[in-house]
Formats: C-alpha cells, sequence, structure tokens
C-alpha cells in the first residue's frame, strides 16, 4: 500500500525538479527592466536573477496617434506688462481668498480654543480609564492651537503684503 502512494509522489517530484532545472534565467538590467533573452542580456550587461519567481506587470500605453493636450496657464513675454485692471482684479480674487482663509483659520483656531478649555478638557468615552490617552490628546490640542496661530500670521502677512501694493 505504501508503495503505491510513494509512485505518484516520486514522479511528481521529479516533474517538479525537472522544470525548475529547465526553467529560463531570468535577467535585470538598468532600472527594472527584465529579460529572460541570454543573448540580449548579454548585449545589455544584464545580471542573472536568482530566488524566487520574479513577476513583471506591464503598465497600459499612452495611445500614440491621439495628441496630448497639457493645461498651461497663458504665458506672456517677459517684458509684457499686465495691465492695470488686469493686476488690480488679480489682487482683489488674492485678497478675496486670503480673507476666506483667515475667517476659516479664525473659526477653526475658535473651536480649538473652546475645545482645549485653558488645558483642562473634558474627558472623552475611554479616556476616563486610559489617562495616557487624555494627556495625549491634550497635548495634540495644545499643537493644533500653536500650528493655526502660525497660519492665521501668515495669512495676515499675506494679506499685508497684497494690500500694500
Amino acid at each position: 500500500m505504501k508503495s503505491v502512494l510513494l509512485i505518484p509522489l516520486t514522479v511528481a517530484a521529479m516533474a517538479t525538479t525537472g522544470y525548475a532545472q529547465n526553467s529560463p534565467t531570468v535577467f535585470r538590467c538598468v532600472g527594472n527592466v527584465y529579460t529572460n533573452n541570454a543573448t540580449e542580456a548579454r548585449a545589455k550587461g544584464c545580471k542573472p536573477m536568482e530566488g524566487g519567481n520574479i513577476t513583471v506587470v506591464e503598465g497600459t500605453r499612452v495611445n500614440g496617434n491621439a495628441p496630448v493636450r497639457v493645461a498651461t496657464a497663458p504665458q506672456s513675454a517677459p517684458n509684457q506688462r499686465v495691465d492695470a485692471d488686469d493686476q488690480r482684479a488679480r489682487d482683489s480674487d488674492a485678497r478675496a481668498i486670503l480673507e476666506s482663509e483667515l475667517k476659516k483659520a479664525e473659526t477653526r483656531q475658535a473651536e480649538l480654543v473652546k475645545e482645549y478649555n485653558n488645558g483642562d478638557p473634558e474627558k472623552l468615552g475611554p479616556e476616563h480609564r486610559n489617562n495616557q490617552k487624555y494627556l495625549d490628546r491634550v497635548a495634540e490640542l495644545k499643537a493644533s492651537i500653536a500650528r493655526t496661530e502660525s497660519d492665521i500670521a501668515g495669512i495676515k502677512r499675506e494679506l499685508g503684503r497684497v494690500a500694500s501694493k
């Protein structure tokens, strides 16, 4: 009975070994280029790969017939000046964007300060049992307040620059 089971296992092992010995060598060339052509590998100076299986999945290719369109801002010659009305409109847009960003940052700052509660925020669910979570959240709130203050100061500097032009 044992010999009946050993024969198929032996045949399977021999087939696997034969396949592994007959499988082609894979070479790695410059970058992530692989080949199993020995002549091409010698010509390009590729190195043989050893070890596990290698799977190479090619990406999609761009259709060579279709024109590629890239959106760019209108370019003006370096010596050309922007019309005064256009510049005023750009400055006005920049000022409006900065003011809205300042308003968002100040709102966020007010929320953080309210939640921080002078360094004693209310404990949330799991923080009652785990004081370290509470301390971590307090430290994170303090750091967020400092970042937001820095953001507000930067936006105010930019508003000062835009207004002075």
